[in-house]
Parts: C-alpha cells; structure tokens; sequence
C-alpha cells in the first residue's frame, strides 16, 4: 500500500516567535533570534549568546499546575502540537483516534528537570526530589503528554537521533501514513538545553560560537568567518494526514511529503563524512520518483560549523553535479540559530512556507563566503522564485542523516 501523504497543520515556538506566522515573517525579513544571555548561571564559560525564548504564554494551552511540572521541552511541544492542529481544523470529536499518531523526539529530552532534581539531591537530600522527576526528564514525555491531551491511540514514538531527531519523527510518520497504519501523525521535535552544563560542554568541545558581542551576526553559515553553531531553544511540529483523508474533510493542504532518506555515516561520533548525506539525500529523491534537476531547493543543515558546511556542500555537489551551481541552498539555522532535535521539524515548516511564497529564505551573515562552501546559498536577503519541489536536510551527531522531500500541491 503506497498511500499519499500531505501536511495541513502547522505548529512552532522559536526565539524568532511563538508561532509559525511570526517565525515566517522573521525570515523572510532576514531577522536574527540570536540574544546575549542575562543569567549569572553562564559566567565563566566562553559563549554568552543563544536562541532564547523569552516571555513564553505557555498559559494559552496549559494550567499553573502543568506549567510548574512539565519540562520546557514538553511545554514548548505540546504549544506547538496544539497550533498545528488548529491550522488543520481537525475535529478531535469526529476522527477515529485509533488511527491518529504522536512522533514528537527530542535530543535531550527533560534536561532542565534533570538538572534541577539532581541539584536538591546534593542541596537537601532524596525526601526532597520530586517524583516526576523522571516522568518529565524522559525523551518520550513530550509524545506521551500529546497523546494524552490529544486522546490519540495510535502510533507513537519519540525519536532520538541528536540534530537529526524530528526529520526522523517527521520521515517515520511518513512512512507509517504511507503504507496505511495511520490516517494522521503529529510530528515534529522539541527541545530545551539552554543549561549551562551543555554550554560548557559545548565549549569545551570548540563547537559553538564566541562571537558574544554581535550575537546577531554570531551564526554565519558558509561564511569564512564562521566560528561555531549558536544553541537555541523551542520546537516545531507538523500534522501528517493520508491525501484522502485530508480531502474528505476540506483540509488546506500545505505541501506533500513525497520522499524520505534515512542513513548512517558509520564513520566518526562528531565528524560528518558526506557518504552518509550523499546517500540520504539519493534515497529522499529516489522514494519520490524525482530527478536532482527537478529539485528548486534545499533548506540546508548548514550549522555554521567548520566542518560541517563544507562536509554538507560536498555532499551536495555529489549528488546533484553540475546542477548544483544552480540550486538555491540556504541555511536558516543564520537566523533562528540550532534547536538541536527541534531543527528539522522548524526548518520543514520554514521550507513549506517557502514553497507556498514562491520565496528562498535567506542565509543572513554571508559576507565573506568560504571558497570551499560554493554554491548559492541566497546570501542575507530573500529571493523570489517557484519552488515546486524542495528537500530539508537533518544530519546529528553519531552520524545520523534523514532528509525529508517535499512538494507543493
């Protein structure tokens, strides 16, 4: 059973907006979310700057109760799993749960919750951790509180594949509509790592950028200037719906899902080897029956890391050779900067809004372009153009690379 599968709701958090209409309105105005942090808890490692959210209305869709024990991840998740259902319209009383899915992973799940609970373990003994500490620390509790607040009973997985995680949750989602276990999926990632453990293990590692006194020009991907990612928080979360099933109830459809590519480097924990992008992207384009020349664009991985631009570019310009030079590429990570296991599922949203503008997002902070990052990467200003086909690349840390295809309706 080979089954269509399309979009028709949308949902986002990000430091760039709480919602997906302001988050698109930030792109495509080149905007950066990019803010130094005000916290004494970061005193002492090297990055200041990150995607923060701030003035979060968690109290639209949850109580105080809610917001005091759910981690930001599950917060974050489940605000942006409530506005993809509104944009889709779906009557909760009228659809058949059993065949209604939650794929929402995230990379590090309830890490805030984890820290926190670790910390009154030393400071005031066991009698004082809280017993949801581990419910709400857990990487599957996001999927577990959208399923339970949502009433669906069918599918349901929390995938963890570090920055690859929701365009796994997004491409397994795919799957499982496609070959009829499901009519609809919620799908995406959230996450929640603004802590300063990950910060200064970040540093330690010389992955993210120091560039703290312009932390809107921090995150540069491509550019030679390049010096880091920048961390950032939130999440993104798609509705998946069966072409018929979406049609039978008037659904807006926002794009088709047409093509999904999962591999592995099996090569190195943090250095990307470009065979495994290369044969992801092939296999996203091969399920889609497509050509690399019908592609119009790609919303890039594009980190803003040394290695990884140019290990992403390489891979590009092996699977599409001479058609390459003529691509529109960008990386959007310039402007909403890294949400980690939340990146994907973002940057699809970012990719179905291009499409439906007929718009390439721009990569802002392209200045100074690395001669080993050459293709067009539509450089600090947005470009109009039809975008009929489109591929959203995801590649995590162990070597985990899934690419989503997509194509306007």
């Amino acid at each position: 059973m080979n089954r269509r599968v399309v979009v028709t709701g949308m949902g986002s958090i990000t430091s760039l907006g709480e919602d997906v209409l302001t988050l698109w309105k930030n792109i495509k105005a080149g905007e950066s979310g990019i803010k130094v942090l005000e916290s004494e808890a970061f005193t002492g490692i090297q990055t200041q700057i990150a995607g923060k959210i701030n003035n979060f209305n968690e109290e639209k869709y949850l109580d105080r109760k809610e917001i005091k024990r759910y981690d930001p991840y599950i917060q974050y998740g489940y605000v942006a799993a409530m506005e993809a259902l509104e944009q889709a319209k779906l009557d909760l009383d009228l659809v058949d749960k059993d065949r209604m899915g939650v794929y929402v992973g995230s990379g590090a799940g309830g890490i805030q919750t984890l820290l926190q609970n670790y910390d009154t373990l030393h400071e005031k003994g066991a009698r004082r951790v809280s017993p949801f500490a581990i419910p709400y620390s857990i990487n599957n509790m996001g999927t577990g509180i959208i399923s339970i607040k949502t009433g669906f009973r069918g599918p349901s997985l929390a995938t963890v594949s570090a920055c690859a995680t929701s365009n796994h949750a997004i491409g397994e989602a795919y799957l499982k509509i496609k070959h009829g276990y499901a009519d609809g999926i919620l799908a995406g990632g959230a996450e929640a790592t603004i802590t300063p453990l990950y910060f200064a293990g970040f540093s330690k590692m010389r992955a993210m950028s120091v560039r703290n006194e312009a932390p809107k020009e921090a995150s540069r991907p491509f550019d030679q200037e390049r010096d880091g990612f920048v961390m950032s928080e939130g999440a993104g979360v798609l509705f998946l719906e069966e072409y018929e099933h979406a049609k039978n109830r008037n659904a807006t459809i926002l794009g088709e899902i047409v093509g999904y590519g999962s591999t592995t480097d099996a090569h190195h924990i943090t250095d990307p080897n470009p065979k495994g992008a290369v044969k992801a992207m092939q296999l996203a384009l091969e399920q889609g029956g497509l050509h690399p020349e019908e592609v119009d664009y790609i919303n890039a991985h594009g980190t803003s890391t040394l290695a990884g631009d140019v290990s992403e570019t390489n891979a590009i310009k092996d699977v599409f050779d001479t058609y390459s030079q003529k691509l529109k590429v960008s990386s959007t990570k310039s402007m909403t900067g890294h949400l980690f296991g939340a990146a994907g599922a973002v940057e699809s949203i970012i990719t179905l809004k291009a499409m439906e503008e007929s718009l390439f997002p721009p990569t802002i902070n392209l200045h100074n372009p690395d001669p080993e990052c050459d293709l067009d990467y539509v450089p600090n200003e947005a470009v109009s153009g039809n975008i009929n086909i489109a591929l959203s690349n995801g590649f995590g840390f162990g070597g985990h690379n899934a690419v989503i295809a997509f194509k306007k309706v």
